[in-house]
């Protein structure tokens, strides 16, 4: 299932996001930014565990966080919107997939993976800020529950309807976060209207 997170404060900076003469660092900033305003929705049904707390008044039974979470980005784009997360859980273990496409196949090719253990008891997030075919979401979603991930939920910026129905039809369990639905794939998969090129305009690359 997907959700479009909508808020003023996040639709106020995904305009920056698109805008192409946004600068490298304000690029930056702002994914980082809207990661975080999402984080707030794309968790709001994690369980809770009770705890006594001795606070400087009184003890009280209160509540914490049942399960970890797992943040995985898709390199190299995804790991732009790492620090907005982990500004709100610190605590959150973090993992990373490469994927690259295939030149001659055009499929999506895993070059790197690095795990934490005990990911089956983890709320897991897949961040990449671009939702374009679907592929490399799909892959890095395989990878996850080959190693024995259930909880997974897919965060990313921008997505196309195209991508969408790709992960509905691949893992109708994974639920798909986005800040904004666009219109579709142009012949060569950007995103349009899109953000451009996530990761160059992240890292200042071309």
């Amino acid at each position: 299932m997907a959700h479009i997170i909508n808020h003023p404060l996040i639709k106020h900076k995904l305009t920056q996001l698109r805008r192409k003469t946004t600068s490298t660092r304000n690029f930056r900033d702002r994914i980082s930014e809207i990661a975080g305003l999402m984080c707030y929705e794309i968790l709001r049904d994690l369980p809770l565990k009770e705890v006594k707390v001795e606070t400087p008044m009184d003890v009280i039974v209160s509540g914490e966080l049942k399960k970890e979470v797992l943040l995985v980005p898709i390199l190299r784009a995804g790991l732009g919107m790492v620090d907005g997360i982990t500004n709100l859980i610190p605590d959150a273990r973090i993992g990373h997939i490469g994927i690259v496409r295939n030149e001659l196949t055009l499929e999506p090719e895993p070059y790197y993976k690095k795990l934490p253990t005990l990911i089956d008891k983890a709320v897991i997030m897949v961040l990449d800020p671009m939702l374009a075919t679907g592929g490399s979401a799909s892959l890095a979603i395989t990878i996850l529950k080959d190693k024995g991930a259930s909880t997974i939920k897919l965060v990313c910026i921008v997505g196309a309807p195209e991508g969408v129905k790709k992960i509905e039809e691949d893992y109708p369990d994974v639920e798909i976060y986005l800040a904004a639905l666009d219109e579709g794939l142009d012949k060569k998969g950007n995103i349009l209207p899109g953000l451009g090129d996530a990761g160059n305009r992240l890292f200042g690359t071309k």
